[in-house]
């Protein structure tokens, strides 16, 4: 029997219900239901049958799916229907394999929209839509829909199960697709949705797994240099009585070096080599690790090349090859002096911040105290010298004010009594004259 071509048009539900069951080829045992107006069960055999439409021309995928899903939200129970729609749509669109990943994409999508944006029901079809994306190896597709997540979780009202679920599904389509910085945020996401006062939840046998997996990655990762907020989580803190090694293991990631990761494998000969962690990833991070504890540790801010040696474990030769990875890494800023073999710290960043570090801190801040207290007793004698220069000057100059006023007096003075003795004597002759 050839498949009818779809054609969309204004009907009832009934109308509709028929043009669909005709379509996926169970008109005849619909029919009969439809007319004694039980369309509930009539909507059961269409959905059913309903996995036939992956194999229909790709022209009338889109139309028949778009139909279907308007038939499945009108019933009373589209909850009883829905997983059958996304899981046909986890299958392969035999009709298209090139754009059959589209087509059911925008298929998931269709029915996620048409969900009022409350529906838990969305929820779901969500779960699925991650899911889908992660089979087909699609998450930068998803990637962008991620800041929505929270908020979605929140206007479903969903559970700290159900909202691990999700998390954990997102992490896992996020490690699959290589994004492993994702894939940790999810996977932290999920570990904190564990309530913290209930310590048989935090102690399960989930929460210690999802826990032992975070921990893994993150010691693992070239990038990841902060473990405070992994460590601060509950579950993470009962691995200590689960999976004790892993606990001390993180302990040394978290806050101590070199010296004490290599005893820790004297210690446990052969355990990171049976537990598949990469040895030669761990000690290269532990090595740039040490090098920012070192950097942070420094009071006068400058490390001789033979204390980053010592401190690595390295040849005085791969000193300024490992300045450079750090600086690269973020955990230090800084400047390689060649001349004087030393490095100069600009800025370092503190693995943890705990009373060691305070009182560092104290110390710095004291030496900076007095380093400002010389400063500004420079500059206060300086100011003194200054006001002291300057009413010197000041002095000098109304001395010489003072001296140039009354030599100019006295001057006009005799001048003043030279022309007038002048004048008398005029005078006087002019007289004895007359």
């Amino acid at each position: 029997m050839a498949t009818p071509q779809l054609i969309f048009v204004d009907g009832t539900f009934a109308e509709l219900a028929q043009e669909m069951a005709d379509f996926v080829q169970v008109g005849e045992q619909v029919q009969p239901l439809l007319e004694q107006d039980k369309r509930e069960d009539a909507l059961d055999l269409i959905v059913k049958a309903s996995h036939s439409l992956n194999a229909a021309p790709e022209k009338d995928f889109t139309p028949a799916y778009n139909l279907l899903i308007h038939l499945v939200l009108q019933s009373e129970e589209p909850k009883k229907y829905l997983p059958t729609l996304c899981a046909n749509l986890l299958k392969p669109i035999t009709s298209s394999p090139t754009h059959g990943f589209t087509l059911a994409s925008n298929a998931l999508t269709t029915i996620f929209n048409l969900l009022d944006k409350s529906n838990p029901l969305r929820f779901n079809v969500f779960m699925q839509i991650v899911r889908f994306i992660r089979q087909n190896s699609q998450f930068d597709l998803l990637k962008p829909r991620l800041k929505n997540v929270e908020g979605w979780l929140q206007e479903w009202k969903s559970d700290s199960e159900s909202q691990r679920k999700l998390y954990v599904e997102v992490s896992d389509a996020a490690n699959d697709a290589g994004d492993q910085e994702e894939s940790y945020f999810y996977l932290l996401k999920a570990l904190a949705t564990f309530d913290r006062d209930n310590q048989d939840e935090v102690a399960s046998d989930e929460a210690q797994k999802l826990s032992l997996r975070a921990l893994r990655m993150a010691i693992s990762s070239p990038t990841r240099f902060d473990f405070n907020d992994l460590r601060s989580l509950p579950s993470v803190h009962a691995l200590s009585d689960s999976h004790p090694v892993y606990s001390q293991l993180l302990d040394i990631f978290t806050e101590q070096d070199l010296e004490d990761y290599n005893d820790f494998r004297d210690e446990h000969q052969g355990w990171i080599e049976n537990e598949k962690l990469d040895h030669e990833k761990l000690q290269r991070k532990m090595r740039l690790l040490t090098f920012a504890s070192l950097a942070a540790s420094t009071p006068n801010r400058e490390i001789p090349y033979a204390s980053i040696a010592k401190a690595l474990q390295i040849p005085d030769e791969d000193v300024e090859m490992w300045t450079i990875d750090v600086i690269r890494s973020k955990l230090v800023e800084g400047r390689l002096s060649q001349k004087q073999k030393v490095f100069l710290v600009h800025r370092t960043t503190y693995r943890v911040f705990g009373e060691k570090q305070w009182r560092e801190l104290g110390t710095r801040v004291d030496q900076f105290k007095t380093v400002v207290d010389r400063l500004v007793g420079v500059v206060r004698k300086a100011q003194t010298d200054v006001e002291a220069q300057r009413e010197r000057e000041q002095q000098e100059l109304e001395r010489k004010l003072a001296n140039a006023g009354l030599g100019e007096s006295e001057q006009r003075g005799g001048n003043r009594g030279g022309r007038t003795g002048g004048a008398r004597q005029t005078r006087q002759r002019t007289d004895d004259d007359d």
